[in-house]
C-alpha cells in the first residue's frame, strides 16, 4: 500500500489531537481522500478547514460520527455505503482518556469502553457487511501502553476471576458487567482504561481470525502523548501533577505527530502482521512501535466471549441482554 494517491483513509476522532494529525499525515503520504469523522457536523466541517491549511489541495471529507449513539453509526456508515467509497486505511482512534466519574452511554455502556470499543465495532462491522472495506484495507485502533500492566495506577481487570467469583464461570456475563460498569464490577478510572485498551487488543485479535486474506487489523498505542485534549477528562492528579512532572522527562512524552505517525507505520506492514498489539518497548512510554507479548494479551477464551458480546450490544443498542 505504497502508492495511495488512489487510497481513501478513515479516521475517528479526527476534530483534534492524534485523530487530526493522523489524518494530516494520511493527506501527505498521498492518499487521494481522508474521510474525517467528528461528533457533529460542525465539529467535522471544523477538522476539514483546519486541515486544509495545513494540506492544501488534498481532499478531507467531513462525517458526522458520535461513537456513543449506535443511531449517529448507522447513519455514518449509510452515507459511506451511498457515496460508494471504499475504504483502504480504517484508522480507530477516538476514545476517552480515564475519567474520575463513572459515565456511561443512554444505552447503558461505560463511556470509556463505548468510546474505545463498542462503538468502534459497531462501525467496523457495518462496513465490512456492506464490502466498504477494499480487499487490502488496514485497520488500526487505538491502544494503550496502560494496557501492559507495567505502568503505574493503571491495572487490568483479571475478568476470569470476575467469571468465577460472581458469574458463575460464565465469562460473557463477567465482560458484559465490565463493559458496562455493574456490580460486582467496582469502578476506577485507571483499571477501566487499561482493560478497555487490554479488550481493544483482545477484539483486533479475534477480528484478526475472521478477515479475508490481505486484510490486516492492528492494535497500536499512540504512546504517551500529554498535549492533546484528552487530558482535559484524566482526574486531577493526573492532570496537574503526572503530566507536569512527566513533561520535565523527555523520554516520559513525545509529540503529537510522533504518535500519529505510528498509525501510519503499522499501516503500511505486509499483509502478514495482523492481530497485533504495537507500542513502545516494555516499561517504556515512548519509542519505536514494539509488538508486546505479554500474556494477557493472549486469551483466546477471553478474545472469543468479548467478540460475542459486544457484537450483542450493538445489535441490540445496547440493550441488556441479562
Amino acid at each position: 500500500m505504497n502508492n495511495h494517491a488512489a487510497h481513501t483513509a478513515l479516521v475517528t476522532g479526527a476534530s483534534s489531537g492524534v485523530g487530526w494529525e493522523a489524518a494530516a499525515q494520511l493527506a501527505e503520504a498521498g492518499y487521494g481522500r481522508v474521510i474525517v469523522t467528528a461528533r457533529t457536523p460542525a465539529k467535522a466541517e471544523d477538522a476539514r478547514t483546519a486541515l486544509l491549511a495545513r494540506v492544501p489541495g488534498a481532499q478531507f471529507v467531513p462525517l458526522a460520527l458520535d461513537l456513543n449513539d449506535f443511531s449517529s453509526i448507522e447513519k455514518a456508515a449509510q452515507a459511506l455505503v451511498e457515496a460508494a467509497i471504499p475504504i483502504d486505511a480504517l484508522i480507530l482512534n477516538a476514545g476517552v482518556a480515564a475519567t474520575s466519574e463513572l459515565r456511561r452511554t443512554a444505552d447503558g455502556i461505560e463511556q470509556v469502553m463505548a468510546a474505545t470499543l463498542t462503538g468502534h465495532h459497531a462501525l467496523t462491522m457495518h462496513l465490512l457487511r456492506a464490502e466498504m472495506l477494499s480487499g487490502h484495507a488496514r485497520i488500526i485502533i487505538a491502544g494503550s501502553e496502560a494496557a501492559r500492566g507495567d505502568v503505574p495506577t493503571f491495572s487490568n481487570i483479571d475478568v476470569q476471576a470476575l467469571a468465577a467469583a460472581s458469574f458463575g464461570g460464565d465469562l460473557e456475563r463477567a465482560i458484559e458487567a465490565v463493559l458496562r460498569a455493574d456490580k460486582p464490577v467496582k469502578f476506577a478510572n485507571g483499571t477501566q482504561y487499561a482493560t478497555a485498551k487490554t479488550f481493544a487488543v483482545w477484539w483486533a485479535k479475534e477480528l484478526a481470525t475472521q478477515l479475508p486474506a490481505g486484510m490486516t487489523v492492528n492494535t497500536v498505542s499512540p504512546g504517551n502523548t500529554p498535549d492533546t485534549k484528552a487530558s482535559r477528562e484524566m482526574p486531577a492528579i493526573m492532570r496537574r501533577v503526572m503530566l507536569p512532572v512527566m513533561k520535565l522527562m523527555p523520554s516520559m512524552w513525545h509529540s503529537v505527530p510522533t504518535a500519529a505517525a505510528r498509525y501510519l507505520t503499522v499501516i503500511d506492514m505486509p499483509d502478514g502482521v495482523t492481530g497485533q498489539f504495537f507500542a513502545s518497548p516494555p516499561q517504556k512510554m515512548t519509542g519505536p512501535v514494539t509488538s508486546m507479548t505479554m500474556s494477557h494479551f493472549t486469551n483466546v477464551a477471553g478474545q472469543r466471549a468479548l467478540w460475542n458480546v459486544v457484537s450483542r450490544l450493538a445489535v441490540s443498542g445496547g440493550a441488556s441482554t441479562r
